[in-house]
């Protein structure tokens, strides 16, 4: 078989490390659910994952699709395993699959947020582990105080809990990304906060070197929010970093 080469526009590297992949397979949540892979490449981890539990995977590079479909002839046989030849985004726009799932990926770079974000949304996503560069796991998993403290972290822990599994250098890829990647678990115990939530914090945090005040006055009244702030006992030079996930959620069933 020639080898495949992987292409830019699809984002792939494919990971190759066997102690990433066994400490991702150790660090999957312990229940019933069905595991949907995205992006699953070259099928590295695939293989470890239908030995633990039934997987549906979607991968939109049609070559790999060919190459994935002989690999696992005998799992998709069994009905082992499912692979979907298409843009998981696009198979989201209707329901992923019927039943519940933890979502365990090693998801491409360019989309990695925009998966992730949408895993939070869907209802039937229990957990979510995945690998994603570096800086973004630590965006998601970020505790107040933290440079890295946002909008992600604030929506990811009023949803669950997040950890990093472990960091991943570029050496563990083929071929190797220019960056640095971690392997990190969200456990949702609810679903996805409102809209108009995330509205507010992506104002709170336009521009995160300024004051909390300022970011929100660009969008909402100030002498109002002056007020939200006396209530609430916030010091007016307060950075966005600075609040609690408790304190936005606070703040936001005031502003509503």
């Amino acid at each position: 078989m020639k080898k495949v080469v992987a292409k830019k526009k699809f984002g792939q590297n494919f990971l190759k490390d066997e102690t990433v992949l066994q400490k991702i397979i150790e660090a999957m949540p312990n229940n019933d659910n069905k595991i949907v892979e995205i992006g699953p490449g070259l099928g590295d981890l695939t293989k470890y994952l239908v030995d633990v539990k039934s997987v549906e995977a979607f991968e939109v590079d049609t070559d790999l699709c060919k190459l994935l479909q002989k690999k696992f002839d005998k799992e998709i046989a069994t009905k082992q395993l499912h692979i979907n030849c298409e843009d998981v985004l696009n198979a989201w726009q209707s329901s992923l699959i019927d039943e519940s799932y933890d979502l365990v990926a090693n998801l491409p770079y360019y989309i990695a947020t925009k998966i992730i974000l949408k895993a939070l949304t869907d209802p039937k996503c229990k957990n979510i582990l995945v690998m994603v560069q570096l800086e973004v796991a630590e965006k998601f998993c970020a505790e107040v105080g933290q440079k890295v403290f946002g909008s992600l972290s604030i929506i990811t822990q009023s949803i669950g809990n997040a950890r990093i599994i472990v960091k991943v250098p570029p050496t563990a890829f083929d071929p190797q990304p220019k960056i640095n990647s971690a392997v990190f678990l969200i456990e949702k115990s609810s679903d996805r906060s409102d809209e108009n939530f995330e509205s507010m914090l992506r104002a709170a945090f336009k521009q995160p070197r300024k004051t909390l005040m300022k970011n929100l006055s660009t969008t909402y009244e100030k002498t109002i929010l002056q007020e939200i702030f006396d209530s609430l006992e916030l010091a007016q030079s307060i950075r966005p970093h600075q609040l609690s996930t408790y304190d936005y959620h606070q703040l936001y069933k005031k502003i509503k």
